[in-house]
């Protein structure tokens, strides 16, 4: 047995073939291991090449997307596979097809779907009526694999999640809900900032709170930023208008303006080595300040790379024998 078998043999088989829709489908040792698992991925790729030879991803996209197309491109054929990308706008579904066709087809041409949407609903109804595992690659409430990167950055940074504090500030937004409900999982304190009437929803909150019960995690939705941010050992943000609500974009300027942006005042309450995270694209001057997102404490980059990795694992662990 090699390496990379001796990996996967530790983490066992219990998400083959099990579709991901947000981080409640999966258990704290689950976070864990793939953890563990994409970083051994990003420490030596080749010992991974072949892990999914001869399987195809359907990669199907109603939001534009720079990290999600490419990290999850790029990690498939990374693992010796392939994809297939769609825009609903050129396919059937575009044009109304229901998605219970829609996934019965896809199921009997590639071994896993990735989907990036709107609605969380299209993604629950093309994963009850697909015979292969769906990935979600995006929705309005939720982003899974974004926060899945997350947790790999942080673990690369501290090795543990414990006794960590991570602080959001901004828009209570999928970024929001999914790193409440990881952070709640793995044990790993969340404070959420935003103003009235952007907070995140509270059916998350709740959830989130219900998983924290388990795992010893602190989760909190707060108004004030300064509140959430002390001792801080994380600071993350998001744009204040995603994508869906560009039409917002002035009224939402008008409501967070420099109340809610990251920057030198704000961060003073943090731990003094912090990071800073993102899961970008980013506004400079807006939802965050360039000498923070460009600073020493940010580790921006190596979190989106971290996609790739964390995405292989996942798709490892889904589509993998």
């Amino acid at each position: 047995m090699n390496d990379k078998e001796e990996m996967v043999e530790m983490m066992g088989n219990n998400l083959a073939g099990k579709s991901i829709l947000t981080l409640e489908e999966l258990m704290k040792t689950d976070v864990i291991e793939l953890v563990k698992l994409a970083i051994d991925m990003k420490k030596d790729p080749k010992k991974y090449q072949e892990s999914l030879s001869g399987k195809i991803l359907a990669m199907v996209f109603e939001k534009a997307s720079t990290r999600t197309r490419m990290s999850f491109e790029a990690g498939i054929v990374q693992l010796g596979g392939d994809a297939i990308v769609m825009n609903t706008g050129d396919s059937q579904m575009g044009r109304g097809e229901p998605i219970k066709d829609t996934a019965k087809v896809m199921s009997s041409y590639v071994d896993g779907i990735m989907i990036r949407t709107f609605e969380d609903s299209k993604v629950e109804e093309l994963a009850a009526e697909a015979s292969v595992p769906v990935i979600n690659g995006l929705t309005d409430d939720h982003h899974p694999c974004q926060v899945l990167a997350d947790l790999m950055t942080i673990y690369e940074h501290y090795g543990k999640f414990e006794g960590l504090k991570l602080a959001y500030v901004g828009d209570g937004n999928n970024m929001a809900h999914s790193l409440m409900i990881g952070g709640a999982i793995v044990g790993m304190d969340v404070a959420v900032a935003s103003p009235v009437g952007y907070q995140p929803k509270e059916e998350y909150v709740t959830i989130a709170q219900g998983l924290a019960s388990e795992s010893g995690a602190k989760i909190e939705s707060l108004v004030e930023p300064k509140e959430a941010v002390k001792e801080a050992d994380i600071v993350y943000t998001d744009v204040w208008a995603s994508m869906g609500w560009e039409e917002e974009n002035n009224k939402r300027l008008a409501v967070f303006g420099e109340h809610y942006q990251v920057n030198e005042e704000l961060v003073s309450a943090a731990q003094a080595d912090y990071k800073f995270l993102h899961c970008l694209p980013a506004h400079r001057g807006e939802e965050v300040t360039a000498d923070i997102i460009d600073g020493t404490h940010s580790v921006v980059y190596q979190e989106a790379e971290n996609r790739l990795h964390a995405q292989k694992a996942l798709m490892l662990r889904v589509m993998g024998d």
